[in-house]
């Protein structure tokens, strides 16, 4: 995995005179607007589906799912675990841009496996102010996926929970294996 930009150059972490990783990416950017062209679709997705996945950099979720530009909505976090955020954009994304199936990704090797709850009391001692939100951290991945289907499905604001599915993807092998909630 490549740890340079996207010029190739490597960036600073805003050094005098030498530029950052933003300055960086707002340059791409630049290139990417010069050859851009409005593909003229609008916000609701082709294939009707909401991805959840966790936000781990190794994981190209477009590629890995062979999706194109406009097929899904992808909502991405720190697990890819199902909170009150997660269902405020799985609701939006159903009830106002007609979404109808979810698909939950989770991984080998989350970050989360290895945090505890802890951690909200490590943030209080050096801040002076506990999180509010819940770290969400789990030991065994297929059944913190488990859970987040179960979330999903007992949501009140979700019309649509027929169609939830759950998925641990191997990020050594690229693959993804289907977990069962009856497991």
């Amino acid at each position: 995995m490549s740890t340079s930009t996207p010029s190739g150059a490597r960036p600073s972490n805003g050094s005098p005179g030498q530029e950052s990783v933003t300055d960086s990416l707002v340059r791409a950017n630049r290139a990417y607007a010069d050859a851009f062209r409005d593909p003229g679709m609008d916000a609701r997705p082709v294939l009707g589906v909401a991805v959840v996945a966790c936000m781990d950099a190794r994981i190209d979720l477009h590629a890995a799912l062979g999706l194109e530009l406009g097929d899904c909505h992808t909502i991405r976090n720190a697990g890819g675990v199902v909170t009150d955020d997660t269902i405020r954009s799985l609701t939006i994304s159903q009830r106002a841009l007609k979404t109808r199936s979810v698909v939950l990704i989770h991984h080998t090797g989350c970050g989360l496996q290895t945090l505890t709850e802890e951690f909200r009391y490590e943030l209080e001692r050096e801040v002076g102010q506990r999180p509010a939100w819940a770290v969400e951290s789990f030991r065994d991945v297929d059944q913190d996926v488990r859970q987040s289907m179960q979330r999903v499905r007992t949501s009140p604001f979700l019309a649509h929970t027929d169609d939830v599915r759950g998925f641990v993807f191997d990020v050594a092998s690229g693959l993804l294996r289907e977990i069962s909630d009856l497991d």
